[in-house]
């Protein structure tokens, strides 16, 4: 992860995975996540699913990728955990908004 270079955001945002408080500091307060077919808006409704898919799953990500796109950071990182088919590569695409994520959509 450190030789990716990430934005100060990204990397604070993978670095806190997988305590959900600080995961929640890394978005602002209207932020956005989609992630298996769902969306969640906001601060509490993230801090929410990423604490049920830290319990469910108990995965290690490991970004390994970094390329800029339409104004948002794509990170490809493998994902190894408890659920069929791991590990597994998945695209995190961040749109920041100062120090903060303002959305992410995880796909694989």
């Amino acid at each position: 992860m450190d030789t990716l270079n990430l934005p100060a955001p990204i990397a604070a945002y993978f670095a806190a995975d997988p305590e959900t408080e600080a995961l929640a500091r890394c978005f602002t307060a209207q932020a956005v996540l989609k992630d298996e077919g769902h969306t969640y808006t906001g601060v509490r409704a993230i801090q929410a699913f990423l604490a049920d898919a830290s319990a469910k799953y108990d995965a290690t990500t490991v970004p390994f990728a970094l390329e800029q796109e339409d104004g948002s950071h794509r990170v490809r990182a493998t994902v190894t955990g408890n659920f069929p088919g791991s590990p597994i590569v998945l695209s995190y695409r961040f749109r920041l908004e100062g120090a903060l994520i303002a959305s992410l959509e995880i796909t694989a």
